[in-house]
């Protein structure tokens, strides 16, 4: 039974030509031309698609594989998206947002979305802090083995808490100082993890990812171990592909 069309993404003219790619359910992937936008979908063979990482994963690299196959241009379209008809993407897509989609496809024309995520050892972090703060770490010894009030334990775990956040945010600058002159647009989105200290998307030029990536293993080494850092340097630009809602 089919119930429309799975969407994966959307391209410029003239889009990806004989292009052998296998979609979800095993799908064969296709093109449409409506306009002059050019989808690429499959045949959805389910009503609605489980975000599982098998779905997830084949999603994105049905995208990956067209921005291997030279069609870097796209503009990623949500997991899940399925239409009944090609009127109804005409309707509740392209009259809405033809404007906005133009808009986007323009700015990631020549342009690529690259990812880090930061992770730090916040006990680790904590210790340092002491040892580089040997006021603070005196203040919280000397209430080591004291009953404190409440008002006492909140002040002190405060003042400790703050002076974490800043430390943290010196090496959120640092790394903003090293990347993002190189940047186009950049997109900070939520940590996943306690120990995720960052998590970011950056549009950058194509032709500028060797320097980009060579910066990031540079501020790897000038930590010496301390961060462990995910450097995702090829993925389709779901961070900037998002349509403002009127």
């Amino acid at each position: 039974m089919r119930y429309g069309f799975y969407l994966y993404g959307i391209f410029p003219l003239p889009g990806p030509q004989k292009l052998e790619l296998e979609g979800l359910d095993k799908q064969p992937v296709k093109t449409h031309i409506f306009d002059d936008f050019v989808f690429l979908y499959s045949e959805a063979k389910q009503q609605r698609y489980l975000a599982s990482r098998r779905n997830l994963l084949g999603h994105e690299t049905v995208l990956e594989e067209a921005m291997h196959a030279g069609y870097r241009t796209v503009l990623p379209l949500k997991f899940g998206t399925i239409a009944e008809s090609w009127q109804a993407v005409e309707k509740e897509l392209l009259v809405p947002h033809r404007q906005q989609l133009h808009e986007l496809l323009k700015q990631l024309t020549g342009n690529r979305e690259v990812g880090i995520k930061i992770f730090w050892e916040t006990n680790e972090e904590l210790q340092r802090l002491l040892d580089l703060q040997p006021e603070l770490k005196a203040k919280r010894d000397n209430l080591q083995g004291k009953v404190l009030s409440m008002e006492e334990t909140i002040a002190i775990g405060q003042e400790l808490e703050r002076s974490l956040e800043a430390q943290k945010q010196g090496i959120i600058d640092r790394f903003h100082h090293e990347l993002n002159a190189l940047a186009i647009d950049r997109v900070e989105n939520d940590p996943l993890t306690e120990a995720m200290i960052y998590n970011a998307a950056y549009l950058i030029p194509w032709d500028r990812e060797t320097e980009f990536g060579d910066r990031v293993e540079r501020l790897d080494r000038a930590f010496e171990g301390r961060l462990r850092i995910r450097y995702n340097n090829f993925t389709a630009p779901f961070n900037f592909a998002r349509l403002n809602s009127d």
